[in-house]
């Protein structure tokens, strides 16, 4: 067996945590998996991983082996990069993690768009909420909404803010009047966002800078933001949305922004990915067309405008 893949191999079974998974990534069967780390294994005299019907670890010398593995696979895909920056041409898997709703409608269509300029560039895109650990996920790049936590070995880029804008349909407004002020929203029914780890007020700026929470009173409570704004949509309340959900609701009319944009509140988007001495091409071209291109999407144009001033 070639070395290099070999150590590939076990470097993914352990990123992924199982060879069922590792095999799934790569394209091979289970048995071929654990074939690998057993000529690893044999090679090297030594256990790397201790193997049980239900879970796998590493042993103390497969952790910094593992260690070892990564560093050397990095070095090989950055000499192999050089390569392809050289001819412009990016090349390999783009593995990258982001909000679902937010990759969806606003990320993902971005990089489709650079993979489709590049026959030579792969994509594979989780769209999850929770935040997730790029190294042991082996991804290239992460989009995250909120302020990252500063951590060794990443990298940060700001990609523009979104606002969050109150909305309604405009015939539960006909019916029972539209809020004027912050402390009316208190007076209205209201579709809440809840999900694990999610703040059930919402949040508004003052002109003093003061930023200022609210919680109106609900029967309707979902996970989803989507079936948030439909709800809304549908007259069962007023929802509290990011633009770039509401942009569609708002152009047809189904639903009407309440206080007129005031107290606008923003949260910030950002790119993460690991620091590296040579940054292969797929993952430069990935940061530069969501820096240029996403915050238009995430606000309007005003706000964009001054979202990327700010930044």
């Amino acid at each position: 067996m070639d070395r290099l893949s070999s150590m590939a191999t076990f470097v993914k079974a352990v990123d992924l945590g199982s060879f069922a998974a590792a095999a799934e990534a790569s394209g091979l069967s289970p048995t071929m998996v654990g074939k690998h780390v057993q000529y690893l294994e044999t090679r090297l005299g030594v256990r790397l991983l201790n193997r049980t019907t239900r879970r796998q670890t590493l042993t103390e010398f497969g952790r910094a082996y593992y260690d070892r593995c990564r560093t050397i696979l990095q070095e090989v895909e950055a000499a192999d990069a050089l390569a392809s920056d050289h001819l412009n041409t990016p090349h390999g898997t783009l593995r990258v993690t982001m909000p679902a709703l937010l990759g969806r409608v606003c990320v993902a269509p971005l990089l489709i768009e650079l993979a489709g300029r590049h026959p030579t560039l792969q994509l594979d895109m989780s769209m999850d909420d929770r935040i997730v650990d790029i190294a042991a996920g082996a991804y290239d790049l992460s989009v995250r909404t909120g302020q990252p936590e500063d951590q060794t070995g990443l990298k940060t880029m700001r990609l523009g803010s979104h606002p969050m804008v109150v909305c309604a349909s405009p015939h539960l407004l006909d019916a029972v009047g539209a809020p004027q002020t912050l402390a009316d929203l208190t007076e209205h029914h209201a579709v809440m966002y809840a999900r694990p780890g999610w703040s059930h007020t919402w949040l508004f700026r003052e002109e003093d800078g003061r930023t200022v929470e609210v919680s109106p009173s609900s029967r309707l409570r979902l996970n989803d933001l989507a079936a948030v704004a439909d709800a809304a949509a549908g007259g069962a309340g007023l929802a509290w949305i990011p633009w770039w959900l509401a942009r569609p609701y708002l152009d047809n009319g189904s639903l009407v922004e309440v206080l007129g944009g005031r107290h606008s509140f923003a949260f910030e988007n950002h790119a993460v990915w690991p620091e590296a001495r040579h940054l292969p091409l797929r993952v430069r071209l990935a940061i530069e067309i969501l820096a240029a291109e996403l915050p238009a999407r995430l606000a309007p144009s005003s706000a964009a405008s001054e979202g990327n001033a700010a930044g």
